[in-house]
């Protein structure tokens, strides 16, 4: 039995700022996020199975990664609730706009881990996330790859 990688890209607009940080991206300001997720695992073997021969319904896949991410963080704009731009939060909030509010800096980095264990928590059981590239800007990118996770001994 073969294991297969399959692969679906995705695209929304967020915008973030980064308190503290020295440079221009302490303002707020959005990007243009393509993501792809990989998952792995082996094609369905059951001849009866609708989905026999693949590993996950692509459309399956897209349902997952739309209500986890693209849904919620399409024409949103997320801060770190642990600094000063809560007060900016609240204002945009009060103003009928879309915030999201995390534990993190939302840097392309910690979006992409917070990003695979929201996925990972609704893949069905025979499926396992193998990687994430969350595509920042044309030239810039933040991987995560479930191996890299694994403890070192």
């Amino acid at each position: 039995m073969s294991t297969i990688r399959i692969t679906k890209q995705f695209s929304f607009e967020t915008g973030h700022a980064l308190y503290g940080y020295d440079g221009k991206c302490k303002n707020v300001h959005g990007h243009s996020y393509k993501l792809s997720v990989t998952v792995i695992g082996n094609p369905i073997t059951d001849k009866t199975n609708v989905k026999y021969g693949m590993v996950i319904d692509f459309g399956d896949l897209k349902k997952i990664v739309k209500s986890e991410i693209v849904d919620r963080f399409d024409h949103a704009t997320v801060f770190n609730k642990n600094t000063p731009h809560i007060e900016l939060a609240k204002e945009l909030e009060k103003r009928d706009h879309n915030v999201i509010l995390v534990e993190y800096q939302p840097t392309s980095e910690n979006m992409v881990v917070d990003f695979s264990e929201k996925i990972k928590s609704r893949l069905p059981n025979h499926i396992k996330l193998h990687s994430l590239k969350l595509q920042e800007t044309e030239s810039s990118f933040a991987e995560w790859y479930a191996s890299d996770q694994e403890p070192q001994e």
